[in-house]
């Protein structure tokens, strides 16, 4: 199964995933999000593993420019349409590595993720 990272490539933590996948000597796949739109598919599979708490990042500029009304998101069909719409609400990078997921960069959750088997 292909290692995949999501985000996009100007943001610090997804570049500082990226060297490290690379110094490990990972071979991975980089979506850049702004330029390959997340199939819906996709998105889902992230929501039901890992939740909308942990896929929207409430901290990022994407969220501040939301309104009220599109920050009252109450299923998951509304979620995917935002991160279709706003790709950089997600946290990144989004690391999908033989069937798990992870949110964020965590050096010690990303080594266990990518050793799996």
């Amino acid at each position: 199964m292909t290692i995949a990272v999501y985000g996009i490539p100007n943001c610090d933590t997804v570049r500082k995933a990226r060297k490290w996948l690379e110094q490990q000597g990972v071979t991975f796949e980089f979506i850049d999000v702004r330029k390959q739109p997340v199939a819906a598919t996709t998105l889902q599979a992230w929501l039901t593993a890992l939740g909308r708490d942990t896929v929207i990042n409430k901290k990022s500029t994407a969220w501040r420019q939301l309104t009220q009304e599109q920050q009252q998101m109450t299923s998951d069909e509304a979620a995917i349409a935002l991160l279709q719409d706003y790709p950089t609400l997600m946290k990144r990078p989004l690391l999908a590595a033989h069937g798990h997921y992870l949110a964020g960069f965590q050096e010690t959750l990303w080594q266990a993720a990518v050793e799996q088997r």
